[in-house]
């Protein structure tokens, strides 16, 4: 990093984030950085991601925001991944025996006096381990090609002189991307995940899909309260705009379209005034 600016931002990594970002952002409000995402070395769980999980990886991460020891909070969002590559290495070689290669990340955070003290961090080398959040369909057993332990060899043990690990394949889902202090993976870090789930990272997931749900829910009622409240709306394109919309941004909409759909459309009297006769009629029933 230059001069403490951070690399230079091209015009093609600006066209990237503000395909990404809701309003058009220029070089000048924003902050370019990379980092080592995973790669295919055996890590300190004794498990490796091959070399087309990795290509899968970098699909799936693209546009994934980054995270603080993986709390999945909105509040917790610290930058965004905008592009990804996978990088070789020929002549170096993996515990494995194969070429060397690591999942590259370019992402980027605003400038703003609260992302001040991060940036400062991350140029000073303070935040600098990742890890990342995945789900891999198939675990293979280096020793003898049995999948999801269905072997009783053991990981990080040795056999016959030749060193057991998982290889991960078949990523299925990358969740996020998180600064860490202890990754597993050396180089960088990674939270994996494959066939029996663990009870908490069942509960992560569910938490996960609620709040996705919850979100969904809440751009639906908000389109809905602003097609009320403003008849020369184009609801498709207010819908793809309410997409962007993080949870407090929504709320907040939907107060002000509350108001002036309520404005709009009054809600009826819930007891009709009764005439005079209707008045005496009640009276003759009355004890």
């Amino acid at each position: 990093m230059e001069n403490g600016k951070g690399p230079a931002v091209t015009a093609e990594d600006l066209a990237l984030i503000n395909g990404l970002a809701k309003a058009e952002l220029t070089e000048e409000q924003v902050y370019v950085f990379t980092l080592r995402l995973c790669d295919n070395e055996v890590d300190r769980d004794f498990e490796r991601f091959d070399n087309e999980a990795l290509e899968r990886m970098g699909e799936l991460l693209a546009g994934k925001s980054g995270l603080f020891d993986h709390q999945w909070s909105a509040r917790e969002q610290a930058a965004r991944l905008f592009r990804t590559e996978v990088v070789r290495e020929p002549a170096r070689k993996t515990l494995a025996g194969d070429e060397y290669r690591w999942l590259k990340g370019w992402a980027y955070l605003l400038r703003t006096e609260k992302n001040g003290e991060l940036i400062a961090e991350i140029e000073g080398g303070i935040k600098k381990e990742v890890s990342v959040g995945c789900a891999a369909g198939r675990s293979v057993c280096s020793v003898c090609r049995a999948e999801n332990g269905g072997c009783e060899h053991v990981p990080g043990q040795a056999y016959g002189g030749e060193l057991c690990f998982r290889e991960l394949r078949d990523i299925t889902d990358a969740y996020e991307w998180s600064f860490v202090a202890v990754p597993a993976q050396r180089a960088a870090g990674v939270l994996k995940r494959f066939g029996q789930e663990r009870e908490g990272e069942r509960t992560l997931r569910k938490e996960a899909e609620l709040g996705r749900k919850y979100l969904k829910a809440l751009r639906r009622e908000v389109v809905r309260l602003a097609m009320l409240a403003d008849d020369g709306l184009d609801g498709g394109v207010f819908a793809r705009a309410a997409e962007r919309l993080e949870e407090p941004e929504l709320l907040e909409l939907r107060k002000a379209y509350e108001v002036r759909a309520a404005g709009r459309f009054p809600a009826p009297a819930q007891l009709r005034r009764r005439d005079a006769a209707e008045a005496e009629d009640a009276e003759a029933f009355r004890i």
